[in-house]
């Protein structure tokens, strides 16, 4: 989503109101309160690893497909993707798009992966290569994937609760950020994957509760009609001409196609495997309960996106185009903002509205970070902990795998908090975009060979993974988004040589090829030693 974050806002605070911030600031940190309540209860005490972190294979297909609908409903998603189609668009419009089209991805893919039995990166890698560098590579993988996404999702925390509290100097919003993540990290800390998935549970149904009523409220000003709605959200924006059409949000005009190309690609392909949806996936009963799953989760963000769409349209038509920009520079306070402004000031059902749309924005915050670096650190404790400990031959394997689960949590929440505070200043949303070019490129094509593929074998898979991995960083070091353009992290410098603002077009047929070389390469060796062998 970050092709339609250009880089850190200026929030002011003049939105929501002196008369309704005190009572909206003290019911959200009460909600808070009782969520991270909620979550301690409902944290089981297991001493079996996979208890931990599958819920023991224990929930119903239609109680999981809703959590893992509820994974898809990030803050980013839940702020950006509105806040784009309201300054943007078409072009924010076909960002929705892509979230959907993810779990049909997944859905062609999660029967596979329940089936064989694996829920980890390293697992699903083992199926065709052997040895620890098979779990070692997953491992590094799922860290570059699992940072970037907690550091931007409590980047995008902090810079939302500065505005919640009517503040909009740059220290506030890195205190913001830094008190949210370690609220967060908290919540991590003691989470599994069944209390997590409580947490989704309320959060789907919430969220889409909350978003239909802010949509019909902005209809119901539009008199019900939503011809008129369209009408005045494209009148109320920037380029009233263009509003309706591709390209009104664009970087790099000449090369434009490709790069719309390649990020529809990273988010469609890098979202639908990321590690903490394989998972979720490998939590379900079966590979039929999988794909169930799955089924639902489509369904109900399938609505999600609808809404999403409604929502961002509603805020370009009652706040304009103009009025979201004088608060936030990128767009992702629009949802807030058409929560304060559907209902008259000074009313208690405009101070409710705005207090659960502050809430469903922290669940999604909570949750979303919560099942990253849940995930991550399940690679940590069973790729490289476990197998350590059983060539080691210890006894309390089991609790030193929990122990490591725990410690891991707790260190990814603090390297992305910390990152998320010292970068605050510089235009790195990028790395969201990153992060799921590395899944596209390290994950997908390893998957694909690794299920489908029975010649695949290890060489074929490392030289996939990390040749894919150096292909997303080199080619994102060297393009716009880092250096010679006004939106980079160094505007000054100019070594972009490489165009497009994501590596997905090179790196995922390059990860492709790399996979098919290798085996094929590993094989003609194998051959030529068992031949050398018997002679």
């Amino acid at each position: 989503m970050t092709a339609y974050l250009p880089g850190p806002g200026t929030v002011t605070a003049a939105a929501i109101g002196s008369e309704a911030r005190a009572p909206v600031i003290i019911a959200f940190l009460l909600f808070i309160g009782l969520s991270l309540l909620w979550m301690i209860i409902l944290t089981t005490q297991e001493d079996h690893p996979e208890k931990l972190y599958l819920a023991g294979r224990s929930l119903s297909p239609r109680f999981n497909g809703v959590a893992m609908a509820g994974e898809q409903i990030s803050v980013v998603t839940l702020l950006a993707v509105p806040g784009a189609i309201a300054l943007y668009g078409y072009d924010g419009y076909i960002a929705a798009i892509d979230v959907l089209i993810t779990l049909g991805v997944l859905l062609l893919l999660a029967q596979k992966i329940r089936e064989s039995g694996r829920y980890t990166l390293g697992d699903l890698f083992g199926l065709r290569a052997t040895g620890t560098a098979p779990r070692i590579a997953a491992t590094v993988v799922t860290l570059v994937i699992a940072v970037p996404l907690i550091m931007i999702q409590l980047r995008a925390a902090g810079i939302s609760a500065a505005f919640l509290i009517g503040m909009s100097d740059s220290h506030v919003q890195v205190i913001c950020t830094v008190l949210m993540g370690c609220l967060v990290a908290c919540f991590a800390a003691v989470s599994d994957l069944r209390g997590t998935s409580f947490m989704q549970v309320v959060k789907v149904p919430l969220t889409l509760l909350t978003l239909t009523v802010v949509t019909l409220l902005a209809l119901a000003k539009s008199d019900w009609d939503p011809g008129a709605l369209l009408s005045a959200a494209v009148t109320n924006s920037a380029a009233p001409d263009d509003y309706l059409s591709p390209r009104l949000w664009t970087y790099a005009a000449d090369v434009e196609p490709l790069n719309a190309l390649g990020g529809h690609l990273v988010v469609i392909l890098g979202t639908a495997v990321t590690p903490h949806l394989i998972l979720r996936v490998g939590a379900s009963r079966t590979g039929r309960s999988a794909r169930r799953s799955t089924s639902v989760a489509t369904g109900l963000v399938g609505a999600f996106v609808l809404l999403l769409m409604t929502t961002g349209f509603a805020a370009a038509a009652v706040v304009g185009s103009g009025g979201i920009r004088a608060v936030d520079a990128i767009g992702q306070a629009s949802p807030i903002l058409l929560a304060s402004g559907v209902l008259p000031d000074h009313s208690t059902a405009r101070t409710a509205l705005i207090t659960v749309m502050a809430c469903v924005a922290f669940l999604a915050v909570l949750t979303t970070v919560t099942s990253v670096a849940f995930a991550a650190a399940v690679s940590l404790a069973r790729d490289v902990f476990r197998p350590r400990a059983m060539r080691a031959d210890r006894a309390d394997t089991s609790a030193g795998e929990i122990r490591t689960l725990r410690l891991g949590v707790a260190v990814l929440c603090l390297i992305g908090l910390s990152l998320a505070a010292a970068t605050h200043d510089y235009p790195v949303e990028f790395l969201l975009t990153f992060a799921t070019c590395v899944a596209a490129t390290c994950v997908f094509p390893a998957l694909l060979y690794s299920l489908f593929w029975p010649r695949f074998d290890r060489r074929g898979l490392l030289w996939s993974v990390y040749g894919g991995l150096l292909l997303c960083v080199a080619l994102t070091f060297f393009s716009p988004t880092v250096s010679g353009t006004p939106y980079a992290v160094w505007p000054d410098a100019d070594f972009d040589w490489f165009p497009l603002e994501t590596a997905g077009l090179v790196s995922v047929p390059g990860a492709f090829l790399l996979g098919w070389l290798g085996s094929r390469t590993g094989r003609r060796e194998a051959t030529e030693d068992l031949v050398s062998a018997r002679r």
